[in-house]
């Protein structure tokens, strides 16, 4: 018994129970499970974010190749665009002036692989671009510019060559939707966008204040008006063979200006330095004698002395004067005796010259000072002639009575007309739209005012008028023509013809002039309902002419209410 208790005794001390061999197996496996099952869940980690980006970038890639790529390229350049200018507006909301994206195109020589190539599909695409200029840069220069201010299709062009070398660099450009239409208002803006004429220079600080970006700068004038007159203006000066011409339509209670015309134009769109003085603004920069259209101004102020009624008779008016060392005439024989309304329905000279002797230099100083026909207009422009200053010596008065010695621009005789004709109120022309207008003072009384809307109306209706090219249906147009000699060169005409419609109540004037117009021989008039082929060059059959075709076009657009149309025609038919 001993010995065997002794063997396991022996058995005890020399080797591991089992049930402690068992439990360090035992937890040796489960380490072993532990360890495998952590293991095992990374790789599942790993191969589920694998995944999910191979899964994003294809369904990106997938995304990206069904796009439309014109949208995509148009999205990119057009996406946090801020423009650094206003935007102009007409008077009815059609833009005119706007800052866009555009690009310049310029060239990296070291991205060109090969320049031969390159240089070969510019002159294909480009033959006006200097190739041989080019062709230097490339190999001198680092970085230079192929082209500025790139259209869309030369963008398209470039972008097509699939070059790594062209660079499009971004740019904000003014734009101009109309072109040659409003070239002489709206002026333009120089690269930094700084306006350096026009309306652009005159508001340049307002069209750049960021509070207002989001607020169009809105102009009293109207492009569809704007349009027609410029149409049939350029018709003018191929149907006279005239180099030049202009005009403008004033609305003749507030001043507001709808339209502003002067010929030859030009593209503002396109960066060009005119020097040719026949481009300036003839309405507001040209200053010139516009002849018998004075004869108005000096019939006004004599019924305004009371000196004389329309219905006055002038006596003994002789067909030629003598004043200091210089004859004064008339162009055609008139009776001896005239009434004051005859003198300027047929245009006389010497009877315009009596009536003024009447008036007297101190109240003719008065009226022209009143008037602000000898200073600078006021306008939103800065391109603005100043009348020729004289001095009033022996015969200044009897020559300016008809237009004759003293200059002004067109803006300012046509806003004289305004006054004459609405009532006697001096305006203030613009060509920006305001809320309200100021006050206006007096340059003749209304009664005044209503007595020479008749005479003017008679200049187109009476068959002695010098006007009646502009008598057209329905319109009740009143007027005055002017015929000069171009101031500093007595071998050209300057032929004018200021209107005023409806003559009854005058909403508007319209001045027309043609700067030496020839006769237009081919031309056959509708003259009182005979047909009539050009022989004459005076204002009324030129002026005239176009201010007439003018009216007719615009009348339905202005909405012109006319009661004389109405009472001489539609009530009759009624009754």
């Amino acid at each position: 018994m001993k010995r065997k208790f002794r063997k396991n005794k022996d058995i005890n001390i020399n080797q591991k129970s089992f049930y402690f061999e068992d439990y360090l197996e035992t937890n040796q496996k489960k380490k072993k499970i532990k360890n495998s099952s952590i293991s095992q869940d990374r790789v599942y980690l790993l191969f589920f974010l694998f995944f999910s980006l191979i899964t994003i970038f294809s369904i990106k890639i997938i995304f990206v190749s069904l796009k439309n790529i014109q949208t995509y390229n148009k999205k990119n350049n057009s996406s946090h665009f801020i423009a650094l200018r206003r935007d102009i507006i007409d008077r009815n909301g059609i833009l005119i002036s706007r800052n866009v994206k555009s690009f310049h195109a310029a060239i990296k020589p070291n991205l060109i692989k090969n320049k031969e190539n390159f240089l070969i599909k510019i002159r294909l695409n480009f033959p006006n671009l200097p190739i041989k200029k080019i062709e230097e840069k490339l190999d001198k220069d680092k970085y230079f510019y192929l082209k500025k201010r790139l259209d869309q299709n030369d963008k398209e062009k470039l972008w097509s060559l699939g070059e790594k070398g062209i660079i499009f660099e971004p740019f904000q450009s003014r734009i101009y939707t109309h072109a040659n239409l409003y070239g002489h208002i709206l002026g333009q803006v120089d690269y930094d966008n700084y306006g350096v004429s026009g309306v652009e220079k005159y508001f340049d600080k307002e069209l750049k204040d960021k509070m207002l970006l989001n607020k169009p700068l809105q102009l009293t004038l109207d492009t569809n008006i704007q349009h027609i007159i410029d149409e049939e203006l350029n018709k003018a000066l191929e149907t006279f063979n005239a180099p030049g011409g202009a005009a403008i339509l004033i609305d003749s209670n507030n001043g507001e200006i709808l339209s502003l015309v002067s010929l030859p134009n030009f593209n503002i769109n396109v960066r060009e330095n005119i020097k040719d003085k026949n481009y300036i603004n003839k309405i507001t920069k040209g200053v010139y004698e516009l002849g018998s259209i004075f004869k108005t101004f000096t019939i006004a102020l004599a019924i305004e002395k009371n000196l004389v009624s329309p219905e006055t008779i002038i006596k003994n008016i002789p067909r030629k004067i003598k004043c200091s060392i210089h004859e004064i005439s008339d162009i055609k024989e008139f009776p001896k005796d005239l009434s004051v309304e005859d003198i300027l329905i047929r245009s006389s000279n010497i009877g315009t010259l009596m009536l003024a002797k009447k008036i007297g230099e101190e109240n003719y100083k008065d009226f022209i000072k009143k008037s602000n026909l000898l200073n600078t207009p006021e306008l939103e422009l800065e391109e603005l002639g100043t009348p020729l200053s004289f001095k009033w010596n022996k015969c200044k008065l009897e020559t300016i009575s008809y237009g004759h010695g003293i200059t002004v621009t067109p803006l300012q005789a046509t806003t004289t007309y305004a006054a004459l004709t609405n009532g006697g109120n001096i305006i203030k022309p613009t060509i920006v739209k305001k809320a309200k207008y100021q006050k206006h003072k007096k340059l003749i009384s209304s009664e005044t005012s209503k007595k020479i809307n008749t005479i003017l109306r008679k200049v187109v209706t009476e068959k002695e008028g010098t006007a009646s090219l502009a008598d057209i249906y329905g319109y009740d147009v009143g007027g005055k023509t002017g015929t000069s000699k171009k101031y500093g060169n007595e071998n050209e005409n300057l032929n004018s013809f200021i209107s005023v419609f409806p003559s009854q109540d005058p909403k508007y004037v319209l001045f027309v002039m043609l700067e030496n117009p020839q006769v237009a021989s081919d031309l056959i008039y509708d003259y009182r309902g005979m047909k009539i082929k050009g022989t004459r060059n005076e204002a009324g059959w030129n002026s005239v002419y176009v201010a007439g075709k003018i009216i007719k076009k615009i009348g339905p657009i202005l909405a012109i209410k006319n009661e004389e149309f109405y009472n001489n025609h539609v009530a009759k038919k009624l009754n």
